[in-house]
């Protein structure tokens, strides 16, 4: 995702799953600092968990889940409680949507991770613990999360509802950040500003 785009509008969402299982994957695990010196999205999917998918001397590990996928097949999360945890830098979410993930489902996400992620395109879901048991048991079945009617999709298993915050939610189907919406009621800001100058004083 590049600095000047919008992220993709967020309606629909069928998906294989990756499962990182550990419980308090902070933010510097999602993206270590040395990392954050960058103001600019692009190319940090790299980073994304880099300690986790390089060697020292930056030699991939081949063991490690997140080298042995396409990203592009698999862009729901499936994360360990309280994920996000730690400091509060955006680029965690940057790193994660740059890689191609479009959606986290825990059953615990940090408030300031759930923040950040909504406004850069990354949908955070919570659900109870025996959704996330049946969801890691069959990690290869695809997941539909469907934003329109805020639930959660897979095989015969009947729907799981989730909650996601009003106004983010909509940002998230209208595919635009907050800046974006704003600029979006541009003309009926202009249109009351009119208005009010040519009232009488």
């Amino acid at each position: 995702m590049s600095d000047t785009a919008h992220p993709e509008p967020f309606t629909v969402l069928t998906s294989k799953t990756v499962i990182l299982s550990q419980s308090n994957i902070d933010t510097d695990q999602i993206i270590p600092a040395r990392f954050l010196t960058t103001t600019t999205r692009d190319g940090l999917g790299k980073a994304a968990f880099y300690d986790w998918r390089y060697e020292a001397d930056g030699s991939v590990k081949p063991e490690a889940i997140l080298n042995r996928i396409d990203p592009t097949e698999h862009r729901i999360l499936l994360a360990g409680r309280n994920f996000g945890c730690g400091s509060s830098r955006e680029h965690a979410p940057w790193a994660l949507a740059d890689y191609g993930f479009r959606a986290v489902i825990s059953t615990e996400i940090a408030d300031i991770f759930t923040s950040n992620a909504l406004k850069n395109g990354v949908l955070p879901i919570v659900v109870d613990q025996a959704v996330w048991e049946d969801l890691a048991a069959q990690p290869d079945q695809p997941v539909t999360v469907d934003l329109e009617a805020n639930e959660i999709r897979r095989g015969n298993a009947h729907p799981v509802p989730f909650k996601v915050e009003a106004f983010a939610r909509q940002c998230l189907l209208d595919g635009v950040d907050t800046l974006g919406w704003l600029q979006s009621k541009l003309p009926d800001i202009e249109a009351f500003e009119a208005s009010r100058e040519s009232e009488p004083a």
